[in-house]
Formats: structure tokens, C-alpha cells, sequence
């Protein structure tokens, strides 16, 4: 039997890394397949693979049947954690499964059983029930922000998994936050905790807190004014999506380039919208909690509190999209006539005094096309490259970044040459096939 055929220096050097971090090592040294674990880190510092590297461990890669699970709170946080698996370059199967997603094309990748399964507890709780998980076979769970996973919310539906799960004999819990109970139904067998969060005040200087102060409670004009001088790469939260939508119409009104993201959104028009604010087709994204967990994007320098975040631990986490690894960020509370600081925000923190009558930003320098072809069409980046290189006579430089999903693709392209691009590709062929390519709504 065949346990191990992998290299961790091949994985780091496929992921751009260089070394393991302490965090990441310790997880590594509690791989054994007995040994649970609860692994406490905060945001941004790579707990991904601080569990990745242990079920990799566990695999037999001889076995063809699903062996891990990986159980995550948001469709977002799925997929990142389905892309890092990929680019780990192992050569196993994974597989990603969440509300909002074809279940039918779920159950085709699910025919010839993946090595490991990530997903949403809705998801995955339907497949279970439906029998397209093989879950006699797996021997790992990792629940990743168990904390989020464990809330009232999802609690019955991470029960139902784990019930269903007769052979586990490994845990993994990670979160950003100390847990205050974990209930007995996951299962946990004297576990060890490795606890790094003991390394946040080294965080907390790269992260300052600043205040704006608003004379209107609606508090719009005073964003706007704001926006316009910090013109670097921000997230705005929101308490509700209709305030989320309310906020990006009145920003663009004003001039402001920006997408919105909530969670009533159709599937396309989130990856559509998250896609634009990775790849640098807008600096501003405007958004509900939903954004404050999961979304791996970096060098984000500024996070807007719009409204004022109902609990510390949702300022904690909002805050933990700045200032990631080894980059510094700006926390800015927005306070309105009405509004104090929080209980738990220093009331020494520094005011931001905005202009009356600010320039607008520059537009993003890149801009995004859609293309109505994805994986499931035997397309892949390289493809898109060539097609565009070929058919635009584009240079490497003029495209930008690239994710393809299963059966939509999206590609930065610069601002400039969008209609230039357009024109030229039109009624060309990607792969022998005449696809949709439009600028991406």
C-alpha cells in the first residue's frame, strides 16, 4: 500500500512559498491518524494548509474512495480551500460542494469518488442523504472555522454529518477564535490544542483603528468623501443587503467604481463580483458580514465599518481581511451623530478629517470580461491566454488575472483596450467553439 507520494518542498514551491510557518509546523507534527486536534491561529495566518498537509498524511493514494471531508461555513471558503488543494500539485482528487452550485454536476465529479470532499454543511448534508458520499471510507474531518460552523444555524446540519461519518478516527478543528464550549456530538477524543492566537498583539500593531465622524446619520456623503481620499483597495461592511445595495447605487451615482456582495445574490453574480475586486477591476467592495470570513484576498489596506458591527468577535473578524501575515491595514469606524465607539474600541483612536469637496479616485486601470466557457468545456487558463494573445494581440502584460469555473470563465484585461478587444474577437472561437465574451456585468 502506497501511503505517501508526495514532496512538501514540491507543494511549497507550487504554492509560492518558502518555508512552513511555526503555526504550520506544529499542525504537521499532530498528524497522526489518533492524534485530534483543535487549531487556534488567526485569520490570514494559514491554517489552509496547516490541515491540508496533515490529511495529506492520512491519504493512502491507492485508495480510491473519498478519505477526508472538510466541512467549511461559507461556498467562498470552499473554494479557496478546493483551489489550494489543487495547486498543491498531488495529483489527488478533491472535490467542492455547496449551496448555489449545479448539484447535478456535483454528482458527476462525485461518480468516481474524490480523495477528499470540501464543502457547505447544506450541501453536503444532501448528498450524504442521497448516498452520493462514500462515507464508509472516509477516516478524516476537519471542521474549518468550527466556531461559525457550530453556530445555532448550522449546528444540526454539522450534527447530521458527523452521525453519518461511522469511521472517523481524526478531528481537526480550526478557528481564529478560542471556542467558549464544543459540543460532545463532534466527538472529540482528549485533543490537543495548539493555540498560536497568543501571537495577535504582533497583529494588532500592523492593524490601527481610526474613526471618521459624520454630521448626517445617513452617513453616505461622508463615505463617499472618504472613499475618495484613502483610493486603495477597500471593503465596506454593511449590516444588511439592502443597505449593501443602497450604498454601491449611491456610490456609483457619485462616481465611485465599486461591486457589491451579499448573500441573496445569484452564484455568478458573487464570483463575478469577488473576481473584479481580486483581479483589480474595482478597489471597492461593498458587502454584508458574509465577506468577513473565508475570502482569501490580498492586499486589502482599508476596512470601512459602514455600520457598526453587532459584536466584537464580528469586529474581529472583519478587521481580519487587513493587515494579513506581514502586511499592515486600517480599521475605520464610521460614526454618525447618534453613534459612540464600542465598549471595546480605544476612545484614544485617531479622527480622519475628510474634505469637503474631494477629486474622485482614478478608474481601476484593469477591467473584467466574461466568457461563457469554463472547465466543464475543457478550457483552462492556458487556453484563454492563447485565445487572446492570438485572436486580441494581446501581450502577457495587457491580461491580468485568470479564474475559470466550471462553466464561466473570467480574465482581467486593461481598461483601455476593452473595446478594442471586443472588437476584435468577435464571432472567434475558443477551442473550436463560438462562445459569449462580454464585458463582465
Amino acid at each position: 500500500m502506497q501511503k505517501k507520494n508526495y514532496d512538501i518542498d514540491s507543494i511549497l514551491t507550487n504554492l509560492n512559498i518558502k518555508a512552513l510557518n511555526p503555526m504550520q509546523e506544529a499542525a504537521l507534527e499532530h498528524s497522526g491518524a489518533e492524534d485530534d486536534v483543535i487549531l487556534l491561529s488567526a485569520t490570514g495566518s494559514g491554517k489552509t494548509l496547516a490541515f491540508l498537509l496533515p490529511i495529506l498524511e492520512l491519504l493512502d493514494f491507492d485508495n480510491k474512495l473519498t478519505q477526508a471531508l472538510i466541512v467549511v461555513p461559507s461556498r467562498e471558503l470552499a473554494l479557496q480551500i478546493e483551489q489550494v488543494f489543487r495547486s498543491m500539485g498531488t495529483g489527488l482528487k478533491i472535490t467542492c460542494c455547496y449551496g448555489g452550485h449545479l448539484r447535478e454536476t456535483e454528482e458527476n465529479n462525485l461518480v468516481q469518488p474524490p480523495a477528499v470532499i470540501v464543502g457547505t454543511p447544506g450541501r453536503l448534508c444532501d448528498h450524504i442523504r442521497r448516498t452520493n458520499i462514500t462515507v464508509d471510507s472516509i477516516h478524516t474531518l476537519v471542521l474549518d472555522e468550527f466556531d461559525k460552523c457550530l453556530d445555532l444555524g448550522f449546528q444540526e446540519e454539522v450534527e447530521f454529518i458527523i452521525d453519518s461519518l461511522p469511521n472517523i478516527n481524526k478531528r481537526i478543528l480550526t478557528s481564529a477564535t478560542r471556542p467558549e464550549e464544543i459540543p460532545d456530538f463532534v466527538g472529540l477524543n482528549e485533543p490537543t490544542t495548539l493555540d498560536f492566537l497568543t501571537g495577535e498583539e504582533a497583529k494588532e500593531v500592523r492593524l490601527e483603528v481610526k474613526q471618521v465622524l459624520s454630521d448626517d446619520r445617513d452617513k453616505l456623503d461622508t463615505l463617499f468623501r472618504l472613499l475618495c481620499i484613502l483610493n486603495r483597495s477597500t471593503i465596506v461592511f454593511c449590516n444588511h443587503r439592502e443597505a449593501v445595495e443602497r450604498t454601491s447605487a449611491y456610490l456609483t451615482e457619485k462616481g465611485i467604481n465599486n461591486e457589491f456582495y451579499h448573500g441573496a445574490m445569484e452564484q455568478r453574480e458573487r464570483d463575478s463580483a469577488l473576481c473584479k475586486y481580486r483581479n483589480g477591476s474595482t478597489n471597492i467592495l461593498i458587502t454584508t458580514d458574509l465577506a468577513a470570513r473565508g475570502l482569501d484576498i490580498p492586499f486589502i489596506r482599508y476596512i470601512v465599518h459602514y455600520h457598526l458591527p453587532h459584536t466584537e468577535d464580528s469586529f474581529t473578524h472583519r478587521n481580519g481581511r487587513t493587515a494579513r501575515m506581514e502586511s499592515s491595514g486600517t480599521a475605520i469606524l464610521l460614526l454618525g451623530p447618534d453613534e459612540k465607539l464600542p465598549s471595546y474600541v480605544d476612545e484614544d483612536i485617531e479622527t480622519i478629517e475628510v474634505p469637503e469637496n474631494p477629486s474622485l479616485p482614478d478608474r481601476p486601470k484593469w477591467a473584467t470580461l466574461f466568457i461563457a466557457a469554463g472547465k466543464k468545456d475543457k478550457v483552462n487558463k492556458v487556453d484563454i491566454v492563447g485565445f487572446l494573445s492570438n485572436k486580441a494581440e494581446l501581450k502577457k502584460e495587457d491580461i491580468g488575472l485568470i479564474e475559470v469555473k466550471d462553466f464561466f470563465s473570467f480574465v482581467a484585461v486593461r481598461r483601455q483596450s476593452v473595446n478594442f478587444i471586443l472588437t476584435k474577437i468577435k464571432d472567434q472561437k475558443i477551442k473550436n467553439k463560438k462562445v459569449k465574451i462580454d464585458l463582465a456585468r
